[in-house]
């Protein structure tokens, strides 16, 4: 059965950081790209940053760039977001998302989703 689980979140200050991380079981980062979106009260889903099951490539929504941070331990089956510089307008419902395929910061092209890890940014 294959499964994402996403921790790591918590209440921090600005200007602080984070790790978020994301455990995938019954699947291999090597057939997977996976993607953290994140979604605060009352908006839309949003594309933080995606890593490539294919050859490692990253990429970020432009609002992240510089701050946050995408890895893979292919060992660990585990996928990070190193999150800086962290902002209150950060705080939202982190996820973690699957996509047999290319990367894509586009929530309705993952397959298969994390249950989510909040992460609170106080001023």
């Amino acid at each position: 059965q294959l499964q994402l689980v996403d921790s790591g979140g918590g209440l921090v200050q600005a200007g602080d950081s984070l790790r978020l991380s994301c455990a995938a079981s019954g699947f291999t980062l090597n057939y997977y790209s996976i993607g953290w979106f994140r979604q605060a009260p009352g908006k839309e889903r949003e594309g933080v940053s995606c890593i490539s099951s294919s050859d490692g490539s990253t990429y970020y929504a432009d609002s992240m760039k510089g701050r946050f941070t995408i890895s893979k331990d292919n060992a660990k089956n585990t996928v990070y977001l190193q999150m800086n510089s962290l902002k209150p307008e950060d705080t939202a419902v982190y996820y973690c998302a699957a996509v047999a395929g290319f990367c894509t910061l586009y929530a309705d092209g993952m397959d298969y989703w994390g249950k989510g890890t909040l992460v609170t940014v106080s001023s």
